[in-house]
C-alpha cells in the first residue's frame, strides 16, 4: 500500500524528525542548522514526502549513495530536490548541476532550476521508469517512437562529449513521461574527460542483453543482434551523423 503524500512546509521542517531526511543518514544540529539556511536562500518553501523508496519511514523519490530525491515547492511548483548525503564521497553539488547544464544545453535531462553545496533543485518529471512504462505500452509504433527518441538523446550527448556513464544499466536512469517523452536523468557519474559511449551504452541496455532487451524484443519484434553490434563498432570507429542512423536502421528506428 502506498503512503499518503505529505507535504511539510519550510517551518515545519525544523523540526528535530526531520533531521534525518535534510542530513541523510547521521545528521548533527550544526549541519541541520545549515542546510535549512541553504534551503531558505534557494526559495524552497515545502517539501513532500512521496515515492517508492524510503527514508526512516519516510516516503521519497529516491535514495543513491550520494543524494536522497524529494519533491519540492518553489513558487507553488513541485520540482525535484537532491539531498546530498552528509556521509557522500563528493563535496558538494555543482559539480553535477555544471554536468547537467550541459545536458541541457543540448535538450537532455530535466531542468536545472538552482544549486548550492548540498542541494540541487530541477525539474520535476512526472512519469515512469522506462521498465515499469514499457509494460504498460502495448502499441508497438508508440515504444519505437520512444526508443528513437531515447537514442536521438544520446546522440546529442555523444557530440558533446559528455558521457553519462551509467547507460548500460539504465532501469532507473529513464524517465518516461505522460506524454511519452523520454527524459534520461541523473548524472551524478557524468564526465566530460571520458570518451563518450552513451549510445553503444544504451544499445547495450535496450537491444543486446538483459531483461529490458528482452522485453523490447517482444514489444516490437526481434532484432539482428549482430547487425546491431557491426553498425555499433563503425559509430564507435567514427561517430558520424551516417553512422549513427546505420544504428538506428539496424535496430529498426
Amino acid at each position: 500500500m502506498k503512503k499518503k503524500k505529505v507535504q511539510i512546509s519550510i517551518e515545519e521542517l525544523e523540526k528535530e524528525e526531520y533531521a534525518t531526511l535534510i542530513c541523510y543518514p547521521k545528521p548533527t544540529k550544526a549541519e541541520f542548522k545549515k542546510r535549512l539556511k541553504e534551503l531558505q536562500k534557494l526559495g524552497v518553501k515545502a517539501i513532500e514526502l512521496s515515492g517508492e523508496k524510503e527514508v526512516f519511514n519516510m516516503p521519497v523519490l529516491g535514495k543513491g549513495c550520494v543524494c536522497i530525491v524529494v519533491i519540492a515547492y518553489i513558487n507553488g511548483k513541485r520540482v525535484a530536490l537532491k539531498i546530498r548525503r552528509v556521509d557522500a564521497d563528493r563535496m558538494g553539488m555543482p559539480r553535477e548541476a555544471e554536468m547537467l547544464r550541459m545536458a541541457n544545453s543540448i535538450n537532455v535531462g530535466p531542468k536545472i532550476l538552482a544549486v548550492s553545496k548540498n542541494f540541487l533543485l530541477m525539474q520535476f518529471v512526472d512519469g515512469k521508469l522506462l521498465p515499469e512504462w514499457l509494460d504498460s505500452c502495448r502499441a508497438k509504433a508508440l515504444a519505437k517512437r520512444v526508443l528513437r527518441d531515447i537514442l536521438e538523446q544520446c546522440w546529442r550527448l555523444d557530440r558533446a562529449g559528455l558521457d553519462h556513464g551509467e547507460l548500460s544499466h539504465a532501469p532507473k536512469h529513464i524517465i518516461v513521461d505522460g506524454k511519452a517523452k523520454p527524459c534520461i536523468v541523473d548524472f551524478e557519474t557524468a564526465s566530460l574527460k571520458r570518451k563518450s559511449s552513451n549510445v553503444t551504452s544504451i544499445c547495450q541496455f535496450l537491444f543486446i542483453s538483459g531483461l529490458i532487451a528482452k522485453k523490447f524484443s517482444e514489444r516490437i519484434g526481434k532484432r539482428d543482434k549482430t547487425a546491431i553490434i557491426e553498425a555499433l563498432r563503425r559509430y564507435k570507429a567514427n561517430r558520424t551523423r551516417k553512422n549513427f542512423e546505420k544504428v538506428l536502421e539496424a535496430c529498426g528506428l
